[in-house]
């Protein structure tokens, strides 16, 4: 049995996309959704703790909020590629910029919280993120999971729409 928790963190960032061939190529914001899907580390993924956790809500809430609202939330995204953009944004004071090593696409991101934050943030606690979902408005969204048959992770997107209520 694998016991699996869900915390969803809410967040508003800026992005462009490079290359795109419409509008995404400029400038333009999401009220983000991200599902972090989590569970504890180790083979089996079914462990609990004395008070049947696999981790406190709130110690989740925590870290990976307090990632995104330090990193992410009402700034901007941009690829490490966009010097134009890069440029642009920190001519303004004050700016928030991060910088991503691809294009930052709903998938990219997704990606990147798995691979990257999630460990440094999550593996201290004994607890892994194994899936995220990055929703960009109620009707897309990327899903990035870790591949339970091989090493990496698998990239889902998904263009339907969902019912799922944003604020």
């Amino acid at each position: 049995m694998n016991v699996t928790v869900l915390r969803r963190i809410r967040f508003c960032a800026g992005h462009r996309l490079l290359g795109h061939e419409g509008k995404c190529a400029n400038f333009h914001g999401h009220n983000y959704v991200a599902d972090f899907y989590v569970t504890t580390s180790g083979p089996d993924h079914s462990q609990v703790d004395d008070v049947g956790r696999v981790i406190d809500f709130a110690e989740l809430k925590s870290l990976l909020k307090g990632w995104i609202d330090t990193h992410w939330d009402h700034g901007f995204v941009l690829s490490r590629e966009d010097d134009n953009g890069i440029a642009a944004i920190r001519s303004v004071v004050p700016s928030k910029l991060f910088i991503l090593p691809n294009n930052p696409t709903a998938e990219n991101m997704a990606q990147y919280l798995l691979e990257e934050v999630c460990p440094g943030l999550l593996n201290p606690c004994g607890v892994e993120a194994i899936r995220i979902d990055l929703w960009e408005s109620d009707e897309t969204s990327a899903i990035v999971s870790k591949s339970t048959h091989e090493q990496g992770v698998d990239l889902i997107a998904i263009v339907e729409p969902m019912s799922m209520q944003f604020e």
